[in-house]
Order: structure tokens, then C-alpha cells, then sequence
């Protein structure tokens, strides 16, 4: 299992800002990382390069992406770093 730590500075703002309905779908999808944040089964998520780094998004929807990093030992965490809108988000990645 993996820990989960959404970033407060950008994630958590951005979240707080959704109407219940949608804080309550996002929310559900980020917790299901904590088994498997890894792409393949079970969702629509990732691994990109941006800006030289590894980093992994989930689809929420057709609404929302979610952005995140994996650490594995020896903290084994999913750090949730960004949400943003499916325009937004395929700008910042280049889609």
C-alpha cells in the first residue's frame, strides 16, 4: 500500500475549489493509487517525461487529470503535485 500526500500549495487548492460532486469523484481516484498508482490495469493512467523528469497522470473522467510521483523505499508514496482541467492538462504535457 502506498501513502498518499497531496501537495497543498497546488493540488490542494485546485481540489478544495471543485463543486462536493467532483471533489468526492477526484478524490476516489486518487485513493485507488494508493493499491497500484503504476499504469496498466485498473485506469487510465500514464508515465510521461516533463521537463526531464518522470512523472505519472490519471484521467479522471473526461474532466480532470491528475499529476503525481512515485516514491518507492523507503517511503513508498504517491505525492499528488497537480490536478487540472483535460485542456489544461494536455497543454502542459503537450497533447
Amino acid at each position: 500500500m502506498y501513502e498518499i500526500e497531496i501537495e497543498v500549495d497546488n493540488a490542494l487548492p485546485f481540489l478544495n475549489s471543485l463543486s462536493d460532486k467532483s471533489q468526492r469523484i477526484v478524490k476516489e481516484h486518487i485513493f485507488r493509487l494508493k493499491e497500484n498508482p503504476y499504469p496498466g490495469e485498473g485506469g487510465d493512467k500514464e508515465r510521461l517525461i516533463i521537463d526531464g523528469y518522470a512523472v505519472y497522470r490519471m484521467h479522471v473522467g473526461r474532466s480532470y487529470t491528475v499529476f503525481y510521483i512515485i516514491f518507492e523505499k523507503p517511503e513508498q508514496k504517491v505525492q499528488v503535485y497537480a490536478i487540472k482541467t483535460i485542456d489544461e492538462a494536455h497543454k502542459y504535457y503537450g497533447r
